[in-house]
C-alpha cells in the first residue's frame, strides 16, 4: 500500500532549516514541539552550515550539502530509511508500475557495498548470471563503497541499448566476477503460470506491483480451463520475490483466505497501528496449497506466507526467508523530494514478528541446484544488514525448525470441487507460463509437487474406505 502525507508546516529558523524542519515535523496533523535541547542542537547545524559557506575552499551547491545533511540523519537509522531527491522520487515511483530502463536486479544496502537481494526473472540480470547474495563492489568502474541505494539504482538504469558493466563480490568465488550487461527495458510481468502434470497448478509472483492481483486471478481463470475441473493442488512459488507493494501482498493474501487477520502493524505512534482482514471468498475454493520460498523471499512475499501459515491454508517449503518486516512510509516534501522512513513493523495473524527473522517454512528443503555447486555461497538477509531493527518478539534467530511433513490437517480440509471451467485450455508456450528447462533440477518444486499428489491420493482412499461396506452382515 501506498501511503501518502502532507508535511505541516515548518516554523522557520532561517533558511538553512527549512529541509531540516520539514522532515522533523512530517507526516503528524499536530506539530511536534522543539525542545530546547533540539533548538540548540539546530543552532549549531545553523553555525556548521555557515561556516561551511562562508569558509570552505570552493563555492558550495547548497542544494547539494542541505540534502546531504539530511542523508546524514537518515543514515543512523536503519537500512530502509532514505532521503528521496526530486528525481530520485520519480524514479520510486517508477519501480510500483512494472515497467522501466535497465538491468533487472532488486539490490539492498550492504555495509560497504550494494546487495544483490534477487534478479528478477527474465531480465538482463538474470540472464547474465547474477545471484542473490553477490555484492557489486563497483559499477561502470566506480566503487560502491559509501554510495547512497538510489544513486546504484540511477547509474544502474538507462538508455535501453547501452551497456552497463557490474563487478561483483561472490561468497565461494576466488576473484570478483564480471558481467557486462545491455539495458533493456524491462517488462516485469509480476506472475506467471502453467499447469504441471496431475492437474497440479504452478503459480510464480515475481515480485508485487500494480499488476499482481489482477494478473493471479488471470492465472486461477486460465488454469481452472486448463485443468477441465480436474486441479488438486496449488503451488505458490515466492522464491525470490523481493516483495513490494503492501495492498498487493493484503489482496493476494484475501484471495486465498475466506475470513480472518492477514496482518498488522505496530509503530511507535499511539493510534497509527494499521490492521487488515479478510473478506469473504476463496478463489481456489479450498484446494490444498503449498507456498514455496526462501531466503530471496522477502516483505511482501513474507506476509503472504505468514499469514497462509497462520490461518493453515497453506503449507510453506523451502528455506527461511529474508526477514524484511519493516514498513516504509513514503513522505513528499515541498519540494518535489521524499522521504522514505521506517515508521513500524509488521506482524503476522498470530503476532510473529517477520523482522530480522523471517518465516520458518513447516517443511525445509535445501535448493540443490545451488547448494550442490556452492555450498559456501549465503545469501544476505535482513539481519545481516548494517543498522537493521530488531525483531519485535526480542529474538532475532529463528528456533522453529520444523522438518517433518505436516498431515493432511496442515492443508485446509473444507476442500470443495472447482467450479466447472469455460472456454479452451490456455497454451503452455504462452509468455504467461515460466521456463521449464531446469524443472528436473529443482528439487523444491518437486517435492511440492509430490506433496500435494499424495495429499490428493491419500485423501482419495480416505474417502473410499470410509464408504465402502462390503463385508458380511449380522
Amino acid at each position: 500500500m501506498k501511503f501518502f502525507y502532507r508535511g505541516s508546516r515548518p516554523y522557520l529558523f532561517g533558511m538553512m532549516f527549512i529541509v531540516v524542519l520539514a522532515v522533523l515535523h512530517i507526516a503528524t496533523k499536530n506539530v511536534l514541539a522543539i525542545d530546547s535541547v533540539t533548538y540548540e542542537k539546530l543552532r549549531v547545524f545553523s553555525e556548521v552550515y555557515t561556516l561551511i559557506k562562508q569558509n570552505y575552499v570552493e563555492d558550495i551547491e547548497e542544494e547539494k550539502v542541505l540534502y546531504g545533511a539530511i542523508n546524514g540523519m537518515l543514515k543512523t537509522l536503519d537500512p530502509h530509511s532514505s532521503f528521496l531527491t526530486p528525481e530520485n522520487f520519480k524514479e520510486m515511483k517508477v519501480d510500483t508500475q512494472g515497467e522501466f530502463g535497465g538491468l533487472g536486479i532488486e539490490i539492498t544496502k550492504g555495509e560497504q557495498s550494494i546487495k544483490v537481494v534477487s534478479p528478477i526473472e527474465d531480465t538482463p540480470a538474470y540472464q547474465a548470471g547474477m545471484k542473490a547474495g553477490d555484492l557489486i563492489i563497483k559499477i561502470d568502474g566506480e566503487t560502491t563503497q559509501d554510495m547512497e541505494l538510489l544513486d546504484a539504482v540511477k547509474k544502474m538504469r538507462g538508455k535501453p541499448g547501452t551497456k552497463v558493466t557490474l563487478t561483483v563480490f561472490r561468497s565461494g568465488e576466488s576473484k570478483p566476477l564480471t558481467f557486462e550487461m545491455v539495458r533493456a527495458i524491462i517488462k516485469i510481468r509480476s506472475v506467471k503460470w502453467r499447469m504441471e502434470e496431475g492437474g497440479i497448478a504452478y503459480i510464480r509472483i515475481l515480485q508485487f506491483n500494480e499488476q499482481t492481483t489482477p494478473l493471479l486471478l488471470d492465472a486461477m481463470n486460465d488454469l481452472k480451463k486448463s485443468a477441465k475441473n480436474d486441479m488438486k493442488g496449488i503451488v505458490l512459488d515466492l522464491r525470490n520475490d523481493p516483495g513490494g507493494l503492501l495492498d498487493q501482498a493484503i489482496q493476494v493474501s484475501d484471495a486465498f483466505l475466506s475470513k480472518g487477520r492477514i496482518v498488522y502493524t505496530k509503530g511507535r505512534i499511539p493510534g497509527k497501528d494499521m490492521s487488515f482482514d479478510a473478506e469473504a471468498g476463496d478463489i481456489a475454493n479450498g484446494l490444498p496449497i503449498i507456498i514455496l520460498i526462501n531466503a530471496g523471499s522477502a516483505s511482501a512475499s513474507e506476509i503472504v506466507a505468514g499469514a497462509l501459515q497462520d490461518h493453515h491454508r497453506a503449507v510453506i517449503m523451502g528455506t527461511q526467508s529474508f526477514g524484511k518486516g519493516s514498513v516504509q512510509t513514503i513522505i513528499p516534501l515541498r519540494d518535489g523530494s521524499g522521504l522514505r522512513l521506517t515508521t513500524a513493523q509488521y506482524y503476522t495473524p498470530s503476532g510473529r514478528s517477520i523482522q530480522a527473522k523471517g518465516i520458518t517454512p513447516d517443511i525445509i528443503v535445501e535448493d540443490l541446484t545451488v547448494g550442490e555447486k556452492k555450498k559456501s555461497s549465503i545469501h544476505a538477509k535482513e539481519k545481516d544488514l548494517k543498522g537493521h531493527l530488531t525483531n519485535g518478539d526480542g529474538e532475532e534467530k529463528s528456533t522453529d525448525t520444523k522438518k517433518t511433513v505436516p498431515t493432511g490437517d496442515k492443508i485446509k480440509k473444507d476442500s470443495k470441487p472447482t467450479p466447472e471451467p469455460n472456454g479452451q485450455p490456455s497454451d503452455d508456450n504462452s509468455e504467461n507460463n515460466p521456463e521449464k528447462s531446469d524443472e528436473e533440477a529443482d528439487i523444491q518444486l518437486q517435492r511440492a509437487v509430490d506433496l500435494l499428489r499424495s495429499y490428493q491420493v491419500f485423501k482419495t482412499l480416505s474417502i473410499q474406505g470410509s464408504g465402502s461396506n462390503n463385508g458380511p452382515k449380522e
